[in-house]
């Protein structure tokens, strides 16, 4: 029975590399998955695209480049990956640039665009925002970039043209596995339900890498996980049937269990019984993972219902400034000490007529993660040292600045003890989300050779 072996080599835009060369040097693998768009991401790289033309892409696609082109070649191992974000023109541009430096040949690289509609925004300004219910046009004056999750066809088509890296836009994390899939084993959603439930799934669980083998999941005393600081990434083992194994290679840290894999199945899925992606509303309400050996985990049951008739877009504006600051106090007397110096900030914003949308105080390791209520209640007494942070959102630089700069004159302005003084301003950029029909959009593939 024909099986194909896929890893994950990144789980976020500046995951670490390492796991991902373990597996391309270890993991008699097919593919690598290289995952690396949060929510902001493409809208963050939109801005350093109007900045420089050719910028836009993955930060790390360079330095990944140079560690992945030298393997993929020697071991025949195919990559597909989202690094393109806001730019995957420029990003698989930049990629051959690499390749011939390093005199690695044999590449088709495969360029998958199509996501970006921001020129097209004016015939969705009456869509309502999925997060507020406002229509989209009173966002209008600040938006910057509107990029649709794509599903995996740009990645299939790219792959049965003889790609052998595939750098795609905003695509759905799960796309990136399922692309390959569908490739290898021709499934489809009307005569595959259950085969194609099975490929979001494997999808899910390798989109954020070290986290379905012991990464956010290590509690010690109540999940301990061997070896974390050499943490190795996930790699699926999956058959025509569409059932897998999740495993990881051998040697390297972390742990493949029952429990890692049930936290990361239900992680961001809102309904169990139909997560919605733009390949197939998935049904993992009857998956059932049994360990079958050492860090080998078998993956069963998912199936699906169909798929979505719209498409989400990840819209991203300028919402505002943060500016904030933090200062530490310690010894006897410190929650005081910091108490008052939260009070001398509120008066000095007062009296200096700074303008804020909204402020808060917080005392790191007192009520930073809890507030007040919860604090106080599993709180274990004095503190022995205390960090105030204020953070305030404007609408200009000018006052973000200006309230930074309060939390910095604490130094010699406040309590007695102040320390380790920082301030920053930030330009915040937010996303919403409306929807578009499905067929508004369509992946276009385009390829290059080295």
């Amino acid at each position: 029975m024909k099986k194909i072996r896929i890893g994950s080599g990144a789980g976020y835009a500046g995951d670490r590399i390492e796991p991902a060369v373990e597996l391309m040097e270890k993991g008699n693998l097919d593919y690598i998955i290289f995952e690396c768009l949060a929510e902001r991401t493409v809208a963050i790289g939109q801005q350093d695209k109007e900045k420089d033309p050719s910028k836009g892409y993955n930060q790390l696609l360079d330095y990944r480049m140079e560690k992945i082109l030298p393997l993929m070649a020697k071991n025949k191992v195919k990559v597909i990956t989202n690094m393109g974000a806001a730019n995957p023109v420029s990003a698989a541009e930049r990629t051959c640039e690499i390749a011939r430096k390093l005199g690695v040949g044999g590449l088709k690289i495969a360029c998958v665009t199509g996501d970006d509609i921001t020129d097209e925004l004016d015939k969705y300004e009456n869509e309502k925002v999925l997060e507020d219910g406002t229509l989209l046009k009173k966002k209008k004056d600040v938006l910057i970039s509107a990029n649709v999750y794509m599903g995996a066809e740009g990645i299939t088509k790219a792959l049965e043209e003889g790609a052998n890296l595939v750098i795609t836009g905003r695509v759905s994390d799960p796309a990136l596995t399922i692309g390959p899939l569908v490739y290898e084993f021709g499934w489809n959603i009307d005569d595959n339900p259950d085969q194609m439930g099975q490929a979001v799934l494997a999808g899910h669980l390798l989109e954020c890498a070290g986290q379905v083998t012991g990464g956010y999941f290590a509690d010690p005393g109540y999940k301990d996980v061997p070896d974390l600081w050499k943490l190795g990434f996930p790699l699926i083992e999956i058959d025509e049937t569409g059932a897998f194994t999740v495993t990881k290679v051998e040697g390297s840290g972390g742990l493949v269990s029952v429990d890692t894999c049930k936290e990361q199945m239900i992680y961001e899925i809102h309904n169990p019984k139909a997560y919605l992606t733009p390949d197939a509303t998935a049904d993992f309400s009857k998956v059932t993972f049994r360990q079958i050996g050492e860090n080998q985990v078998r993956a069963e049951h998912a199936t699906t219902h169909g798929r979505p008739e719209t498409l989400k877009v990840s819209v991203g504006y300028k919402d505002c400034f943060i500016g904030e600051g933090e200062i530490s106090y310690g010894g006897s007397n410190c929650m005081a000490r910091a108490e008052l110096a939260a009070e001398i900030l509120e008066k000095r914003i007062e009296l200096t007529g700074i303008e804020l949308e909204e402020y808060r105080t917080d005392f790191i390791g007192c009520n930073s993660l809890y507030r007040d209520a919860i604090s106080k209640e599993i709180g274990s007494g004095t503190p022995c040292e205390v960090r105030l942070r204020a953070a305030g959102r404007t609408k200009d630089r000018k006052n973000a600045v200006l309230l930074a700069n309060e939390v910095e004159a604490l130094y010699t302005n406040g309590p007695a003890g102040g320390g380790g003084a920082v301030k920053r301003v930030s330009e915040i950029v937010s996303v919403c989300s409306i929807f578009v029909p499905r067929d508004a959009v369509e992946a276009k593939v385009t390829f290059r050779e080295v």
